[in-house]
């Protein structure tokens, strides 16, 4: 049952039962036929909306109406003097206030009487505009859908649309390729798009040859000028490497742990070609990871098999890679993975100017990209939203931090290679690991006196987030910025009230920049241990003073004013990169700095706590000038 088909048989259920559910969505509007002229704007508005967001369907005949506190659906019926209101939106609407007048109907494919109980229903269908079109207005405004009602677009939002339409005159993928030509598309890939484009409301007719599918093919970009474009290549072409060369290939390689014997020898071996149409180009790169990465088992699941990464991550980076890329460059995108640590999807192409925050200050280096919704090629967004493989509302980058903030993903990264080329490293691991559990237990006495409290998970992941890009940012890598669309924007809020993160001080205004506080990334203390120690301090190798470093962080600023070896073990060896299921390399740092502790214990630097056991810790000595003076 088609989507419309399933509305209307609720809505006649709801009717005969005078009950109210809520129907309306932010592609189905339900209002009575109107009686008079000022009541049809509203319906004029909602047309608007859809056609300047995701489309929708207008259904007429059926009130909404609240009586004695209770609110049902009440069947109206359709008016048939209404059809000229309906012909009317055709040429209603303008480019501009006041503009040209635009002619729409290629956007209104389908108005149709359905019947209706005893009656009948008229149903509009709009189609969104493509982004070269938007925005359209209705008088002095336009207006777009948002959940069930309308917005009036703002000023800034026409304006940054008014730039990307300028990009579109220069858009990649309708490039013309000028060595190809019609027959070089294949009829049935060509109706396999259309197949799914009917999938809920009729569009297109199946075609019988390319030749009688040529007024189609230049409305969805495929064809421009009588020529094939590289986007109809992309989508329906045969061969599509005689053409596109390296544009739809993907290089897959899998990097064996270094230092091994088989690192050599497995370089061809995991080598991977993938060379297809885009929508099967992006299953073969996602299976071919699926293939290549480690699968646990979940116990608290059932036993549940589950990657390392999530699958819907890996879908939506690497879908969008291949949406996102720059077609204009013939070269390959390529995915490395380094087992059990990464995977990077290197591409051709670049962000936009305006989404990079660039900040070298004294303060804090900062390398953040603020998310964009906005496709860089915009006809393939169209096609690739038919098949499910992009949604259009800024997911990728919005879904990575959302998975991070959500634990299930570490940070993740951008490296640029170029100014034409970029990669996107996905870390195994949780972004509130181990290290910044231990992180927070060294500082939980300062950080309680700021929050009268513990941090609740949400602040914990939040700064673990901040704490992590810092680090990135200072290794020339550049990070996702938090927004209020991804940002667990209340913890953030405390976090800055109780004095944990503050805005950079040359920070967008409208994309402020939060650091953490300098006593939570800080981890050098030499100074401190200079006036506690004195020259003695020198005569101590790397390691031993890392210990007081670490010593020193727990006594100052944690709850207990003091540490064990083996949580300064944990320390050290998660900010090392170790991992859990390391155990022997953990056991072997962990005697190493059990034997550092009673050495610096006999030598004064530290004092004992307890006599033996699992309870036994320690804290700095204040005292030893004192003591070695005397």
């Amino acid at each position: 049952m088609k989507t419309l088909d399933r509305i209307l048989a609720r809505l006649e259920t709801l009717v005969a039962e005078q009950r109210f559910e809520e129907v309306e969505t932010d592609i189905v509007e339900i209002k009575p036929v109107p009686s008079d002229g000022g009541s049809w704007k509203e319906r004029q508005k909602t047309v608007n909306a859809f056609l300047n967001t995701r489309g929708g369907i207008l259904i007429l005949g059926i009130e909404d109406k609240t009586e004695h506190g209770n609110r049902s659906f009440r069947f109206t019926g359709w008016r048939p003097e209404a059809e000229p209101k309906i012909k009317e939106l055709r040429t209603l609407f303008t480019d501009k206030p006041g503009g040209r007048r635009l002619d729409v109907s290629e956007f209104l494919p389908d108005f149709r009487i359905v019947e209706f109980r005893d009656g009948q229903v008229g149903v509009l269908f709009v189609d969104e505009l493509p982004t070269e079109r938007k925005f359209c207005f209705l008088g002095e405004h336009a207006w777009k859908r948002v959940i069930t009602g309308e917005e009036r677009i703002k000023e800034a939002d026409i304006s940054r649309l008014e730039e990307l339409k300028e990009e579109l005159a220069l858009a990649r993928e309708l490039q013309i390729v000028e060595t190809a030509s019609l027959n070089d598309l294949d009829l049935d890939r060509l109706n396999e798009f259309i197949t799914a484009l009917n999938r809920q409301i009729r569009i297109a007719t199946l075609k019988p040859t390319i030749e009688a599918a040529l007024p189609f093919l230049v409305s969805k970009g495929f064809v421009r000028e009588g020529k094939v474009t590289t986007l109809g290549l992309l989508v329906c072409g045969q061969s599509p490497e005689r053409w596109l060369n390296f544009r739809c290939q993907v290089h897959g390689y899998v990097n064996p742990p270094q230092g091994t014997e088989e690192a050599a020898s497995r370089i061809a071996q995991d080598k991977k070609l993938l060379i297809n149409n885009i929508l099967p180009l992006m299953e073969a790169s996602v299976a071919y990871v699926l293939q290549n990465i480690q699968v646990g088992i979940r116990v608290e699941a059932g036993g549940r098999s589950e990657p390392e990464y999530p699958e819907k991550i890996l879908r939506e980076t690497i879908n969008n890679a291949l949406a996102h890329r720059d077609y204009h460059l013939d070269r390959q995108v390529i995915i490395t993975i380094q087992p059990g640590q990464f995977i990077e999807i290197r591409n051709p192409g670049a962000f936009r100017k305006s989404q990079l925050i660039e900040i070298q200050s004294a303060e804090s280096p900062v390398r953040r990209i603020v998310p964009d919704p906005r496709p860089r090629n915009p006809k393939l967004a169209q096609v690739l939203s038919v098949f499910d493989k992009w949604e259009g509302r800024g997911v990728g980058m919005a879904t990575l931090t959302d998975y991070c903030l959500r634990n299930q993903l570490d940070l993740p990264y951008y490296r640029f290679y170029s100014e034409n080329e970029l990669g996107v490293f996905l870390r195994r691991g949780r972004l509130l690991d181990d290290e910044m559990e231990y992180l927070f237990k060294s500082v939980d006495g300062w950080v309680e006196q700021r929050t009268n409290g513990p941090l609740s998970e949400a602040q914990k992941l939040v700064l673990s987030y901040l704490i992590k890009s810092e680090r990135e940012n200072a290794r020339l890598r550049y990070t996702v910025m938090l927004t209020p669309e991804n940002n667990h924007f209340d913890a953030l809020r405390s976090l800055e009230t109780n004095g944990l993160i503050h805005r950079h001080l040359d920070s967008p205004s409208l994309h402020p920049v939060f650091l953490p506080d300098s006593v939570l990334i800080r981890t050098d203390y030499g100074r401190e241990l200079e006036g506690l120690y004195g020259e003695a301090l020198k005569t101590l190798d790397d390691l031993s003073r890392r210990v007081l470093q670490i010593v020193y962080r727990h006594c100052e600023y944690s709850k207990s004013k003091k540490a064990s070896a083996r949580a300064t073990c944990f320390n050290m060896f998660y900010a090392d990169g170790g991992r859990p299921d390391n155990i022997r390399e953990f056991e072997i740092l962990y005697r190493k700095v059990k034997s550092l502790f009673n050495r610096l214990h006999t030598a004064g630097f530290l004092r004992k706590l307890g006599e033996k056991g699992p309870g036994v810790a320690y804290e700095v000595n204040r005292e030893f000038l004192d003591n070695n003076l005397c």
